[in-house]
């Protein structure tokens, strides 16, 4: 049996959300529609030369006029861009590549795009994506937590716990590994306790997180 991809299911289960919802709805990303979310995506897959605007601020127009140009094109069409996947000369289209860039990109904003509005629920848990998202935070945590002034610690509810940065205080990051990696990845609506000394969560709750 091949591996789980992280990558390739959720770019499935990403399409599916998306046709659901509907290119009007709000999304957990400040200012974008289900529409905006989308088209990020594609430029990023797809215009190699308008994506580096999405991490360098200084380019974030070429970025912008590469979202703009999807403003006429069909929510459908769209959708069947991003279930067809990176075109064949993108960098995306390789395997490895395709596993380590995309996972936690489509999962965090498959999340945005689902918890964009009240009244939203985690998906039921799976196994194999748990195992696979807990491996993503304990491998990235350091990197998004770099601004932490304090220790850092995550666990899940079943007990096993990793060692992302060691420093003065603790705070200990509880819930399911889903959980985990969106609130790494800066979003607040995910179902994570900060637990530690009132001081020490004050210090961790004061900085940033996420690239």
């Amino acid at each position: 049996m091949a591996p789980v991809s992280l990558a390739t299911d959720e770019r499935a289960a990403l399409s599916d959300t998306l046709e659901k919802l509907g290119p009007d709805r709000p999304t957990l990303c400040e200012g974008w529609t289900t529409r905006d979310l989308l088209a990020h995506l594609l430029v990023r897959e797809r215009q190699p030369w308008a994506a580096p605007g999405i991490v360098v601020p200084a380019l974030q127009p070429l970025t912008q006029k590469g979202m703009a140009g999807y403003a006429d094109t069909s929510w459908e069409s769209m959708i069947g861009e991003l279930r067809e996947g990176a075109p064949p000369w993108s960098p995306y289209r390789i395997g490895k590549v395709d596993e380590v860039a995309n996972g936690a990109e489509f999962f965090v904003h498959h999340e945005d795009a689902r918890r964009g509005e009240r009244g939203w629920e985690p998906r039921p848990s799976d196994s194999e994506r748990d195992e696979q998202l807990w491996a993503l935070a304990t491998r990235m945590g350091r990197l998004l937590l770099r601004r932490s002034p304090v220790g850092v610690v995550l666990r899940r509810p079943e007990g096993a716990a990793h060692v992302i940065k060691t420093g003065p205080g603790l705070v200990t990051l509880v819930g399911d590994p889903g959980e985990i990696v969106l609130h790494l990845f800066g979003r607040d609506a995910a179902r994570v306790e900060v637990e530690g000394n009132p001081s020490d969560v004050e210090l961790y709750t004061s900085v940033s997180r996420g690239l």
